[in-house]
């Protein structure tokens, strides 16, 4: 791989990295924590929102990340010619 191309991929992949961080972070500290009073005036399934992020929403939203991560790495792994 080229030094330009190498480098455009590992930025395209950080890039990919700091947002799925991102998400994680204002889903799990943001909705889990630091909304928690605001988001349980909204009930989801009998349960108060802001409870559900905290115990099981952030982790529903962390395996999505990890599914959305691997497909969209397999598409940048192909625009860069370095997949399997």
């Amino acid at each position: 791989m080229l030094d330009r191309s190498a480098k455009a991929y590992w930025a395209a992949n950080v890039r990919l990295l700091s947002i799925c961080l991102v998400i994680w972070f204002v889903v799990s500290f943001g909705f889990g924590i630091l909304l928690l009073d605001q988001l349980n005036t909204i009930q989801l399934g009998g349960y108060k929102l802001g409870f559900w992020f905290a115990q099981q929403g952030s982790i529903y939203v962390f395996v999505a990340l990890i599914f959305f991560y691997a497909w969209r790495m397999g598409q940048i792994d192909r625009k860069f010619d370095v997949h399997e």
